[in-house]
């Protein structure tokens, strides 16, 4: 059967034909995907097209990471990969904030900027490709472009970091703490979740500083005022029906007080802490924030208040200067803390931050050895932990539907940093769904159970 284009077909169809047409690539953190979906959203709210490959675009746009040496490798083989299959390329994000090694590699770029230049990238788009915008066309939804699936978003309710650690340049590449009123925040929250956001991630440089630098100035929302404080956004999130996870959370003593909330259901039991280490000598070398040393004190607290919670963090090992003691004190802690999600990393230097020179350089033999040695006590955890929860019945938020089992996540996982639950079911599920699963087998990042 042959279909036949009505005239108004043909010029709906020579429209978007003549519609200027962007590739994008996003790297990095879960705070520059945000980004690339304004960017996104500013750009198809003038008419411009998303196209899935570079040779078919008119401009590139590449959105970079410049935190570790590994990922600017990483964001300067996209912007070659773009270079090479279509040369009119736009780069922006943490690399952009030094561009003289991007410069230097691809001199015949469009344009660089850093990051949350939000206009700067706009402009630059117009200058290679100007709009063809149509005003009578509603281009995106209310929500914006979003580059994750439908059923979960990112909400970032600030810019930058007040924070000196010092193994991290990000607040000489982002700039220092910028919050967001507390009423926008919960407005682009409501809108999400009208368009059938499932699971808000909430993200930010340092998620429970939120506010500090307006001192929790209150904003209107709705009938009432609303500070921009980490609790009160918390808590006014838990009332919009979605799952509210928060990630970034540093251990400052407010953190204490969200706790209840999780134990209430408002918000998801489960906090994304980064530690980075145990040894307070190390911790003090790294300019931590917040007194870490009564930590484990805490976290028992914090489960006698909340026996769900689930604490992910993430550590270094290897940091200049680390010696065998301090190694062995951040072991025998990791065992003792009892964390459901953990991530290690060997220390890799970053130019420009104060840490190369703290203290001699660890070999990278000694390095792997106690990242190896470090993952394989968490691993004994975890499983012990995983263990604990077969023949529990738990609700899962589906990700992802295959021909036979399902993929999904507890509220114990963020979506691509966590574990998942593996679901048969005797039912069609759709992703987004979230649907009682009984839980028959553990490993120890994952779970395999049946939707009942």
């Amino acid at each position: 059967m042959t279909a036949t284009a009505s005239p108004s077909d043909t010029k709906s169809a020579a429209k978007s034909a003549a519609a200027p047409r962007i590739s994008f690539v996003s790297l990095g953190c879960p705070k520059a995907l945000v980004d690339s979906e304004r960017i996104l959203t500013h750009l198809r709210a003038e008419g411009y097209e998303l196209s899935r490959r570079h040779d078919g675009a008119d401009v590139v746009i590449v959105n970079t990471c410049g935190f570790l040496d590994s990922a600017k490798a990483e964001s300067l083989s996209a912007i070659g990969e773009a270079m090479a299959e279509n040369g009119r390329v736009i780069v922006t994000g943490c690399m952009g904030a030094q561009p003289e090694e991007i410069r230097e590699k691809y001199p015949n770029l469009l344009a660089v900027t850093g990051p949350q230049a939000y206009e700067s990238v706009v402009a630059a788009v117009h200058e290679a490709v100007p709009p063809a915008h149509d005003p009578f066309l509603d281009l995106i939804p209310p929500q914006g472009v979003k580059l994750t699936p439908r059923h979960y978003a990112y909400l970032k309710i600030s810019e930058g970091c007040n924070n000196r650690c010092s193994f991290c340049i990000i607040p000489s590449l982002r700039g220092d703490l910028v919050s967001r009123p507390a009423a926008d925040v919960l407005r682009e929250a409501e809108k999400l979740v009208k368009a059938g956001v499932k699971e808000l991630l909430v993200v930010s440089q340092d998620t429970s500083a939120y506010g500090l630098d307006t001192r929790y100035a209150p904003s209107r929302w709705q009938d009432r005022e609303v500070r921009a404080r980490f609790y009160d956004l918390a808590k006014e999130l838990g009332e919009l029906g979605a799952w509210v996870r928060l990630h970034y959370v540093y251990p400052y003593p407010h953190v204490d007080e969200v706790i209840p909330l999780m134990a209430e259901g408002r918000v998801l039991p489960y906090l994304d802490m980064p530690l980075q280490h145990a040894s307070p000598s190390v911790l003090k070398r790294m300019r931590r924030p917040g007194n870490q040393e009564k930590q484990l004190d805490r976290i028992r607290r914090w489960r006698e208040i909340c026996p769900d919670l689930a604490i992910r963090s993430t550590f270094i090992v290897g940091f200049p200067g680390e010696t065998d003691a301090e190694f062995e004190e951040l072991l025998e802690w990791i065992k003792e803390a009892r964390l459901e999600r953990v991530g290690c990393f060997a220390y890799e230097p970053v130019k420009g931050a104060t840490a190369n020179d703290l203290g001699l350089p660890v070999p990278p033999e000694v390095k792997a050895e106690r990242k190896r040695r470090f993952m394989a006590a968490q691993e004994v955890v975890s499983l012990r932990l995983q263990r604990a929860k077969v023949g529990k019945r738990i609700p899962v938020i589906i990700d992802e539907v295959g021909p036979t089992v399902a993929r999904g996540r507890s509220k114990s996982d963020a979506p691509e940093i966590d574990g998942t639950v593996h679901v048969a079911s005797r039912r069609p599920v759709r992703p987004g769904d979230i649907v009682t699963v009984k839980i028959e087998r553990a490993e120890a990042h994952d779970l395999h159970g049946l939707a009942v």
